[in-house]
């Protein structure tokens, strides 16, 4: 497909299609409706055909009699097929496939440069715009500059060759920086542009919810309006009705006090009322002495019976608790004075009482008295001399035992009693002795010291220049072998991308072929059917 006759295509495997399943809309054909008019289902025409003998005649004749005059068969001048719409279930996006690509051979030795932008999809880079464009001139840049590398067969030119590919390496970076840049800088505007709408739509959402309150409280405030302005209507109403009635007097009837009062309507009636008995009720006072002198009355009550005068009402009850069952403070205090009498008197009623044996008395016996002190008889004057004596030779022979360990214990680690001698005097004699000592040996150190201080200095000044150089010449080295690695590692990367991108353009080349073999092959049985 490229040219190159020793270039294969590997054998590829595809997998299994499910015509009547998900990819069932990948099998989708438009249908192939004839451009007629719909006729009666018993009626028969002819479709243009006249070599069949009587039929056409008796179909013509058949149909005069049923078809109008304003309809007829189609000019034969049309197409015999017709685009017809349908609706499915998927829409257009699901179903737009690439433009179509032309048939296209190349010539041995050759590569079109069309070939290279085989990347270059339908919406994905075609129509091409101004990233593209730059892309495409780029590319061919970097092949005009590929073709005016030196040859790698040169040694001498390596260096130049090197040179070349850092300065391209490094003009590449620039570009890519800059195309990350204005990735980012892309990137920015759109969160800008969403947190701005989010933002708007935050502030919506708060203005809806802020209005939304706002008509739930002048809801709420007109329904409170409402309720207010009908109380304050019954209320009006209420005085109304109470003020309508307020020089109307109920009066109630004591018939003691119209009696009592001269000027009562008991003693001057009105004659508008009608007849009233009580009129001239002073024709009818009784007049006797028993109720007018003293003594008459005296001897009135002599003649009434004794329980005549006595009160048979019984004592009311008194109300001790309230409407709740509770008792009032009244009698709740009366109740406590109570209650305390009667403890004070009981208290007064009791006898006094016998006081009761200790129970827990315990009887403290006293310790037996203790024998008295033993007394020790006087030794001899002899016996304690010999004692003494005895005593101190036990004293001297301890301390010649002792001595001896000691001079032993000496003798075993004289050694090291020289040595701490050597270096710590006890004498002020042999202290200034070691002073002296001290100060020679002093003295010996320090001339030596000087002598060999020049022949360090310079020693070590030559060491550090030739760690210096070593370390300057190994960071070199590593540096090198570093970017050595990563110019392989690179040039192996660039050959397996053009190696895939080659396989990838003749599979797609080959995928393609086949595709435009079958739609040609499908178009031509659609053609002869």
């Amino acid at each position: 497909f490229t040219g190159n006759d020793a270039f294969v295509v590997p054998p590829r495997t595809y997998e299994h299609v499910d015509v009547g399943g998900r990819e069932r809309a990948k099998f989708f054909r438009k249908p192939l409706i004839p451009f007629m008019e719909s006729v009666q289902p018993l009626l028969v025409l002819d479709t243009g055909r006249t070599g069949v003998g009587n039929f056409g005649d008796m179909t013509a004749k058949s149909a005069s009699g049923f078809l109008s005059p304003g309809k007829s068969m189609i000019s034969s001048s049309q197409p015999a097929t017709r685009t017809q719409a349908i609706q499915t279930d998927y829409m257009e996006r699901e179903a737009q496939t690439d433009p179509y690509t032309p048939e296209y051979v190349v010539k041995p030795g050759e590569q079109p440069e069309v070939l290279t932008l085989a990347t270059l999809m339908y919406k994905k880079g075609l129509p091409a715009g101004l990233a593209e464009v730059e892309m495409i001139e780029r590319a061919r840049a970097k092949r005009a500059w590929e073709a005016s590398l030196p040859p790698l067969d040169d040694p001498q030119q390596w260096e130049k060759r090197f040179k070349m590919m850092s300065d391209m390496e490094r003009h590449e970076w620039v570009l890519r920086e800059n195309e990350i840049e204005k990735l980012q800088n892309l990137r920015i505007e759109l969160l800008e542009k969403m947190l701005k709408e989010n933002e708007a739509r935050r502030h919506d959402a708060s203005i809806e919810r802020i209005n939304r309150q706002w008509g739930k409280k002048q809801s709420e405030r007109e329904e409170f309006v409402k309720a207010n302005r009908l109380h304050y209507l019954r209320a009006i109403r209420a005085l109304l009705r109470k003020r309508s009635q307020i020089e109307t007097k109920y009066i109630k009837n004591d018939i003691i006090r119209d009696y009592s009062k001269y000027e009562s309507v008991a003693y001057g009636p009105l004659t508008r009322n009608g007849h009233f008995p009580d009129k001239l009720t002073d024709k009818y006072l009784v007049k006797s002495r028993f109720l007018d002198t003293y003594t008459g009355l005296l001897e009135l009550e002599s003649t009434l019976p004794t329980n005549a005068l006595k009160i048979r009402l019984p004592e009311p009850k008194r109300i001790s608790t309230t409407k709740d069952g509770h008792l009032k403070r009244q009698f709740r205090r009366e109740r406590d004075l109570n209650n305390i009498t009667k403890d004070i008197t009981e208290q007064k009623g009791k006898k006094i009482e016998e006081p009761k044996p200790l129970r827990f008395l315990v009887k403290v016996e006293k310790p037996i008295p203790r024998p008295p002190t033993p007394g020790v008889d006087i030794p001899n004057v002899e016996d304690e001399e010999r004692e003494k004596s005895i005593i101190y030779l036990q004293k001297l022979l301890r301390g010649r035992a002792t001595q001896n360990m000691m001079y032993k214990n000496k003798e075993e680690r004289i050694e090291l009693i020289e040595e701490m001698r050597s270096t710590h005097a006890l004498q002020e004699q042999d202290m200034n002795m070691k002073k002296l000592e001290k100060q020679d040996v002093h003295t010996a150190q320090y001339v030596q010291r000087k002598d060999i201080t020049r022949e360090d200095y310079i020693d070590s000044i030559l060491q550090t220049m030739e760690g210096e150089a070593l370390g300057d010449m190994f960071d070199y080295l590593s540096k090198e072998l570093i970017r050595l690695q990563e110019e392989r590692r690179i040039a192996a990367f660039a050959m397996l991308a053009d190696r895939q991108r080659r396989l990838r353009e003749a599979e797609e080349s080959g995928l393609r072929q086949v595709e435009e073999r079958r739609r040609r092959e499908q178009d031509e049985l659609f053609k002869q059917v």
